[in-house]
């Protein structure tokens, strides 16, 4: 059975955190990987709540350095240092990430034996077997990336077509698993006919970003659409000063991009007793929209 990839949200506030709401953290865990995307102020107190360990993470995506997105980093790598990690910790980012952090170890000061490695990113800038990341630059005020996480489908035979073409078995049906063309009897047999993929799966990250033509392209077919909605469509034009979305145009995103499924985050204080406006403004562009709430969970 192939195995699911597990959300939790660990934070789903907007700038100003509530009682109910942290500062933006979203963890995603898929079999040896848990992989951070953002990491606000408060994060390491949010995985204590739901008894996640943060000794397990792997990677870290950062989105942009707003101090409600990275406020609970350094926080963080102390309690790691302090608790015995020891994998190296990649930390991925927009332009500017790097002088960031570095500037963020030398002024807090503390014992670190783990290595942590640093890389600017855009477009597919890590691939497994099983999945890739890939970012893109976003509209914000400072450097910004959105991101996607692409578990790969596994490539299967069609067994009708298969009977009908009268291959043989054996080396040949290997290379057609892996794609590839093969020639039979001086006849040519194309991959993507005998073959169908399944069990690929897509989620995306867009935190903090005006509306842009980069988003739909990059996250077309999300199964899980990630997108913040900082504002209602009544404040659109604060939401472009601010470079932010409205809710009404994080639905816009999920149905042109034709993703399966959207969950509205980053959420204002000042809708959090207007939170079912927020969501129906949503759902009259795109029916399958919710909003996140602090230790949701979601499994694909």
């Amino acid at each position: 059975m192939a195995s699911k990839i597990k959300i939790t949200f660990l934070g789903t506030s907007a700038q100003i955190p509530t009682s109910k709401r942290n500062h933006t953290a979203v963890l995603l865990t898929y079999e040896g990987e848990n992989i951070l995307v953002d990491c606000g102020e408060g994060t390491q107190r949010q995985f204590r709540k739901t008894r996640l360990n943060p000794c397990k993470i792997t990677r870290i995506l950062i989105t942009h350095i707003h101090g409600d997105h990275v406020l609970g980093l350094v926080g963080l790598l102390e309690t790691l240092s302090v608790s015995g990690y020891n994998k190296t910790l990649s930390i991925y980012g927009p332009k500017g990430i790097k002088n960031f952090i570095e500037k963020l170890l030398d002024t807090f000061v503390f014992k670190r034996e783990y290595k942590i490695k640093i890389e600017e990113v855009k477009g597919k800038f890590l691939e497994t077997d099983d999945f890739y990341l890939e970012a893109e630059s976003m509209n914000h005020r400072i450097p910004c990336n959105a991101y996607c996480f692409v578990k790969k489908g596994q490539i299967r035979i069609d067994k009708n077509k298969l009977e009908k073409s009268k291959l043989p078995s054996g080396p040949l049906i290997k290379k057609l698993k892996e794609g590839k063309d093969i020639i039979y009897n001086r006849k040519k047999y194309l991959a993507k006919n005998l073959t169908y993929e399944e069990g690929g799966k897509k989620i995306s990250f867009v935190f903090d970003t005006s509306m842009n033509k980069e988003i739909i392209p990059f996250v077309q077919d999300s199964d899980l659409l990630i997108c913040e909605s900082t504002f209602t469509s009544n404040l659109e034009n604060r939401a472009e000063a601010y470079k932010h979305l409205t809710a009404k145009q994080a639905g816009e995103i999920a149905k042109k991009s034709k993703s399966r499924k959207l969950v509205l985050t980053h959420i204002s204080q000042r809708d959090e007793k207007n939170l079912k406006t927020l969501l129906n403004e949503a759902k009259k562009v795109f029916k399958k929209s919710s909003v996140a709430e602090d230790f949701d969970k979601i499994e694909i």
